[in-house]
């Protein structure tokens, strides 16, 4: 366990988030009001009862309340209403930037407007005072041309979102599946990032890098069985969004303590922390910081850096970076000062 000292430094740090999904902020309260309000059924008689369900045993059987779950979202309100709840979490968190994943697929299919979905996201940031910018993603167990057309459905509303992102079901959906719809978007000047190496093989991380020239990996924690690939992701700095408290409650790693966080970082990787689906995998971003430095060998040096990470990471105009870096190395000098702790 970490010393209270560090912990109140840890969960004090400036942060920035990089792979969060929206739909996975949407905590069971909400989800009952939402559905009251909105007259959908759910197959939950209780706000404890549908916590109660959230036993994951992997990523599919995950999915499958995810999806139940954001049903209750039907109109531009709701979505903002959403928003505005984890964006108000992660203002608590001492999350000062974030990069918002979302699904327009999931609610498209229900057949809620793509414009009600970005709208109601992108107002919700706009009123907030955390920085934070939208990245679409393609449902991957979905075919290329649904991709496409969600992207077309999208591109009136391209001011309202930075990147492409590919998320849902990874096993038997490799990144190559999305190859030309990426290569439009890289076209469009987009941002791109896919998940892959969480339930994947590194292969994944391989084509997602050279056939989809992604610029960020979200998951890839199985790099590491590839020796060649981890020292090119270090020799890149092709930065990996990890999502410790979501990796081990889909059980790509038993326990905390057996994560492979640290040595990531040892390889001299852009390691980024992250909370990923916070209402389904138990916590926000203190939290995964919390059981992360709870569990593995890691101090205040480790915690500098994961910081800085997060912002070296975004996607941000460099000044704007500079200026956020500058505030972590302040932050980290005032309190190591104060509570005596060698930097």
């Amino acid at each position: 366990m970490m010393n209270p000292q560090l912990r109140a430094i840890v969960r004090g740090m400036p942060k920035a988030e990089l792979h969060i999904h929206i739909e996975g902020s949407l905590e069971p309260e909400l989800i009952f009001a939402l559905a009251e309000r909105n007259g959908v059924p759910l197959g939950y008689e209780s706000v404890e009862h549908l916590r109660s369900a959230y036993a994951f045993t992997d990523l599919q059987s995950f999915l499958d309340i995810y999806y139940a779950g954001a049903s209750v979202l039907l109109k531009e309100q709701d979505f903002y209403d959403m928003t505005q709840a984890y964006l108000r979490r992660a203002e608590a968190d001492n999350v000062l930037h974030t990069e918002i994943f979302f699904d327009p697929q999931t609610h498209t299919a229900r057949g809620v407007a793509i414009a009600d979905v970005i709208n109601g996201i992108h107002r919700a940031c706009q009123d907030s005072p955390v920085s934070a910018a939208l990245i679409l993603c393609f449902l991957r167990h979905l075919s290329e041309e649904e991709a496409f057309e969600t992207l077309e459905d999208a591109l009136p509303h391209r001011d309202k979102f930075i990147g492409i992102g590919l998320d849902s079901s990874e096993v038997g959906n490799p990144p190559e599946k999305f190859l030309r719809v990426f290569a439009r978007c890289r076209e469009l000047g987009l941002h791109l990032v896919a998940h892959a190496g969480e339930e994947g093989p590194p292969a994944y991380i391989r084509t997602a890098l050279d056939d989809l020239k992604v610029e960020r990996i979200d998951h890839g924690v199985r790099c590491l069985e590839d020796a060649e690939l981890t020292a090119r992701l270090a020799r890149e700095q092709i930065a990996l969004t990890v999502c410790p408290l979501s990796n081990t409650k889909l059980r790509v790693f038993d326990q905390m303590h057996d994560h492979n966080l640290v040595q990531l970082l040892d390889a001299g990787l852009l390691v980024t922390v992250n909370s990923d689906d916070p209402a389904y995998f138990g916590g926000y971003m203190n939290d995964n910081f919390d059981a992360i430095f709870d569990a593995l060998p890691l101090g205040l040096s480790h915690a500098q850096r994961l910081a800085r990470n997060g912002f070296i990471a975004a996607f941000l105009p460099q000044a704007q970076k500079d200026a956020f870096l500058a505030t972590v190395d302040a932050y980290f000098a005032q309190h190591a000062a104060a509570h005596g702790i060698a930097q």
